[in-house]
């Protein structure tokens, strides 16, 4: 059984109604990790609505979070803001400066974010966190915590293992400037929390405004009984022993509420580089990653990797390798039948459920993410077709596609393009074809080599043209000559594109044209060395 379906199952137990959520902190650009919480707690909804259970995915925007820093895009006029709600800062212009348009800060790194959730089948309900303070949702559990102070600062002490100040207080008022930071509550009478702030002045915040927020462990578990949540992934950092859900289970039953389920997932990292982390620079955002993936196999990738698995991610050479795997799923297509064993049964039914996660709308027919054509050779006809009309008039001719391309596909060409003329795209796949054969091609051309290539010259000047006929004509062409087929082959990529091996060869050299390829391929005025 798929993870996603295996906790669809688990959920069932709590009752028929399910909420499965994840959330993130609009404080600046979002990486591609982002998405590995965002798509697990979707694929968890999907697989709650496909077990019959009536269930919704929410997305928490943490938009009371106050700015932590002055980032690198901002410019040093947003000091003033450090330790205010990112719901009111106004969102930095062009030049990183505090911007008039009266937009905030939190909807300006998140609508670009959600644009890209939807392109990749994630269509939430969006809930902003300031909304839930401003219309007094927190204040029924801001009173309870307030009341349950000493015993929820030795749940966090002992649980957590750090120790609070002696201040401690659930609950963190605004200050007279707005900010969150270096104010001081001295008293509390519902519905209002007595504070003094770093300038000295005194003021009050009613708790049913958006007039101070909950510590962010006391915050977690207080959303979870406000929106009823039952289903929550979080990473391995809130994960831990000790971590923020381990505090959060507890205190939400001593707020009155039941906690979902503790589910942690891994990170992803890029290939070779680490966990991605925006403070680190290690990243690669959501919007450049469709830029250049299918959103299939983005998703793919998350839906195959078991939760508590790191996932390696690569937009370069890896990319390929993930892509020949999801279109053969998608081909295979496999079905769980008598005599196999019990590994063999939850390994098809783990596949099943990956690509059926995977689609962009639940319930979709894999076979239309192809759109008739493989990964592999829209690359091939991206790089050696200089127009899309070329491309489309190719894949009509090979019977690859009937009449116009579907929406779907013009998309895919448009990434491949970006990808190909980008700086992921693995240099040992760029396709040059060459105009003569150049002298490295030919140290590596021995004698039997040549003959090969005149013979399959003369074929090929006869031959269907056709990747049927190509193929036959180089299968004749090596056995006339004595040589294998992988030495005949490697001959070809060597004199055509001037290294050792390529995409597949009848398909190359049918998007070519035929007299170009038998003048290079019958090319006599040189020889090998060892001739």
């Amino acid at each position: 059984m798929h993870w996603a379906d295996y906790t669809a199952q688990r959920l069932m137990e709590r009752g028929s109604a399910q909420v499965s959520a994840s959330g993130i902190t609009p404080s600046g650009e979002f990486h591609i990790g982002h998405l590995r919480e965002i798509l697990t707690a979707e694929m968890i909804h999907r697989a709650c609505l496909n077990a019959g259970l009536d269930s919704k995915y929410i997305f928490i925007v943490d938009s009371m979070d106050p700015l932590r820093r002055v980032y690198d895009f901002l410019s040093p006029s947003y000091e003033r803001y450090i330790g205010h709600p990112l719901a009111y800062i106004p969102a930095p212009d062009n030049n990183g400066e505090p911007g008039s348009s009266g937009e905030s800060y939190a909807n300006h790194f998140l609508s670009p974010f959600l644009g890209a959730l939807e392109q990749i089948g994630v269509v939430p309900e969006v809930v902003m966190n300031h909304e839930s303070y401003e219309r007094g949702q927190f204040a029924e559990h801001i009173h309870s915590a307030i009341s349950k102070k000493g015993e929820i600062k030795s749940l966090i002490e002992g649980i957590s293992g750090r120790e609070l100040p002696d201040d401690w207080f659930p609950y963190n008022p605004r200050g007279s400037d707005g900010s969150l930071d270096g104010v001081r509550v001295t008293g509390y009478k519902n519905p209002y929390v007595y504070w003094e702030d770093s300038t000295g002045m005194e003021g009050k915040s009613d708790i049913r405004m958006a007039e101070g927020k909950l510590p962010w462990r006391v915050d977690w578990a207080a959303r979870w009984i406000i929106h009823g949540i039952t289903c929550e992934p979080a990473g391995k950092d809130h994960g831990a022993a000790g971590g923020s859900y381990d505090t959060g289970i507890p205190i939400c039953k001593l707020l009155g509420g039941i906690p979902p389920d503790k589910i942690v997932y891994e990170w992803i990292q890029l290939r070779g580089m680490g966990p991605m982390s925006s403070s680190s620079g290690i990243t690669i955002g959501p919007m450049e990653a469709l830029s250049l993936v299918p959103p299939e196999i983005l998703r793919y990738v998350v839906a195959r990797s078991k939760i508590n698995r790191h996932i390696d991610f690569d937009t370069g050479s890896a990319l390929f390798q993930t892509a020949d795997e999801y279109e053969r799923l998608v081909s295979s297509d496999p079905e769980v039948g008598e005599g196999m064993s019990k590994r063999q049964i939850v390994a098809i039914n783990t596949q099943r459920g990956a690509l059926r996660l995977s689609q962009i709308k639940n319930g979709a027919n894999p076979d239309d993410s192809l759109g008739g054509v493989s990964f592999r050779h829209l690359s091939m006809l991206a790089q050696i077709k200089s127009s899309d009309e070329d491309v489309w008039r190719s894949l009509r001719k090979s019977g690859h596609i009937v009449g116009s391309p579907t929406k779907s596909l013009k998309e895919r060409l448009v990434r491949m393009r970006a990808w190909v003329e980008g700086n992921h795209f693995p240099e040992d796949s760029r396709l040059e074809i060459m105009d003569e054969i150049g002298e490295e091609a030919l140290s590596n051309l021995s004698k039997s080599s040549i003959s090969f290539l005149e013979q399959l010259s003369v074929l090929l000047s006869n031959c269907e043209w056709s990747e049927r006929g190509i193929e036959n004509a180089i299968i004749d062409s090596c056995e006339a000559a004595g040589i294998t087929r992988r030495e005949g082959f490697s001959s070809i990529y060597w004199v055509l594109i001037g290294r050792e091996n390529g995409p597949k060869a009848s398909s190359l050299i049918s998007e070519i044209e035929r007299a170009s390829v038998v003048k290079l391929l019958g090319s006599k005025d040189s020889r090998p060395s060892d001739a």
